[in-house]
């Protein structure tokens, strides 16, 4: 019966979505003849995604503009619900342990897109795949939580030593290191998504093109023209599809952001990631119905190399954040309501004390800049002998200029010679972390509502740790908070933490965020969260109401 009924399923599946997607032509590159226009009578999404995607693999996908697609496609043990909640996803119940360290998940009854049922063992394998060292991901630290997972990840173990574990088919255990209360939000990344093994085994790597992508989410992906568009249809095989509105979404790369307004007045975006800031008195003055600010668990900040002999000095990174002028950056060329940022964690955090911030914080800017010039003459730098370095910086958009140029002229006032580099998003995060670098303009999207996640970005080896920070005393802290059950007492070890990074000026925070987003109003079901991260299952589109938005522009 149990043989029967599946391969009956994958059979039946394919055929579904074999309908569910024709009249699409794939071209040699998996795209498909119908283009942006969706089918007749289809619910169509265009959303304006940022960057371009390097990779659609979850245990390789390190930007959001990456995760607001695979988010779409595959479904994690929890997932976000409308309001970005975490909410039950390819597990549908689960049970923990009195000392919080063994979570036991029960999945539903699903499969892939091509009708194979998804399994515990799928988890197993993921969970295997991301940490072991020749998958070489960056984002492999995400899971240190579970038990044994660095020395995996590391070689020192090997995968079955992992603390994950599938009983039988519809149940999986996950054995952490330390407690970790807030494991339901944490398993809505995708580093912990299920890869179907089934595909990877047979294709490796290749299993991301679209010609090969299966999932087990509300879309499958079905078409990817490079720096165009990325397309993804409903999936029929999902469990929950009835509920399930859009029937097609397409991602488009916008790094250009005032090209991005143009397209959105048009009607050709129904929302914008980032809205440009040089026309921010025109968008509320015309259109300030469609401006989504809403505060963000994001924080901007320059990371500085380590292996740069010059930025090794503390005198060095002390006088470039002094120099750095943050409230003339969020008031005078961002000014969308970001506060400036004198800590690394955001304000917004929650089990925090929030007491750690830059000693300087209430020094008015003329006095920083001249404490910043002592400091620089202090390590040997004057008018006539200038620190030259490069700003690395992504993309070229408008945005993207005007902050590090406003930066570079800071900067001169201290004996500072900065030279901007740009370049895309790809090549920017790939210099990152190759450490190709001295100093770059970059940010961080939290992953989890945890003042950790912001921190742990500096931990000694942290993949995203491009500057390799490294301070002993700094790491230990993390691991006794990471060991208290405590909130309260683990929130002060978290600030203890922080205070240390901030002393040694481990990395320049900038400026904290707010969701820079246009947002349509004919789009039903909108609701921007801290973690930024809305799902097009939730969504639907007013088809008349969009027809006369776009008349009316």
């Amino acid at each position: 019966m149990v043989i029967h009924r599946v391969f009956g399923l994958k059979f039946i599946g394919l055929a579904v979505l074999a309908l569910a997607v024709s009249g699409c032509g794939q071209n040699q590159n998996g795209s498909s003849s119908a283009g942006t226009s969706g089918e007749p009578g289809e619910m169509v999404f265009h959303r304006g995604n940022g960057a371009e995607p390097d990779t659609l693999d979850p245990h390789l996908a390190q930007g959001n503009w990456e995760s607001h697609i695979i988010g779409d496609l595959i479904l994690g043990l929890t997932t976000e619900g409308p309001n970005g909640e975490a909410i039950p996803g390819a597990a549908e119940s689960w049970d923990i342990s009195d000392d919080g360290l063994t979570w036991t998940f029960h999945l539903r009854e699903h499969v892939w897109s091509d009708g194979v049922p998804v399994t515990a063992d799928d988890f197993v394998y993921a969970f295997r795949r991301i940490l072991n060292p020749a998958t070489a991901s960056n984002y492999a630290w995400y899971l240190y939580q579970v038990r044994n997972a660095e020395a995996v990840n590391s070689g020192d173990m090997p995968g079955t030593e992992l603390g994950v574990e599938a009983p039988d088919d519809k149940t999986f255990v996950v054995h952490l290191a330390n407690p970790a209360p807030y494991l339901a939000e944490y398993l809505t990344h995708q580093t912990t998504f299920p890869v179907p093994r089934h595909i990877i085994e047979e294709l490796g790597n290749a299993w991301s093109r679209p010609d090969n992508y299966v999932s087990n989410g509300a879309y499958v992906l079905t078409e990817w023209v490079p720096n165009d568009h990325i397309t993804a249809v409903k999936n029929p095989l999902f469990y929950d599809a009835e509920n399930v509105a859009i029937d097609r979404v397409i991602y488009y790369p916008t790094t250009d952001y005032v090209a991005a307004l143009q397209r959105f007045r048009a009607g050709e975006l129904d929302i914008q990631s980032v809205l440009p800031s040089v026309r921010i008195d025109w968008i509320r003055d015309n259109i300030p119905e469609t401006i989504d600010l809403k505060p963000i668990l994001t924080v901007e900040y320059l990371t500085i190399n380590f292996a740069h002999e010059l930025l090794s000095d503390v005198r060095v990174r002390e006088a470039l954040s002094l120099a750095l002028d943050r409230e003339t950056i969020v008031n005078r060329i961002v000014r969308m309501g970001n506060p400036p940022a004198y800590s690394i964690v955001p304000p917004t955090i929650a089990n925090y004390p929030r007491n750690s911030r830059l000693d300087f914080v209430d020094l008015p800017q003329p006095e920083r800049v001249a404490r910043a010039q002592r400091l620089m003459v202090e390590a040997g730098y004057g008018p006539e002998n200038q620190l030259e370095i490069g700003l690395a910086v992504r993309s070229a958009s408008a945005d993207a200029r005007r902050i590090p140029a406003a930066i570079q002229q800071m900067w001169r006032e201290i004996y500072v010679d900065a030279e901007i580099n740009q370049s895309d998003a790809a090549v920017f995060y790939n210099l990152l972390q190759e450490g190709d670098f001295d100093v770059g303009i970059a940010g961080w999207v939290a992953d989890f509502n945890d003042a950790s996640n912001f921190l742990e970005l500096i931990r000694t080896g942290n993949g995203n740790n491009y500057g390799q920070y490294s301070n002993p005393e700094f790491d230990a802290l993390l691991d006794r908070a990471a060991a208290e059950q405590d909130l309260e007492a683990r929130g002060e070890l978290l600030a203890q933490a922080e205070a240390i990074a901030l002393r040694d000026h481990a990395l320049l925070p900038q400026s904290f965020g707010v969701n820079r987003a246009m947002v349509h109003t004919y789009l039903d079901g909108w609701a921007t969260n801290v973690n930024d991260h809305v799902r097009a299952r939730w969504l639907s589109v007013d088809e008349a109401a969009r027809a006369e938005a776009i008349r009316n522009r």
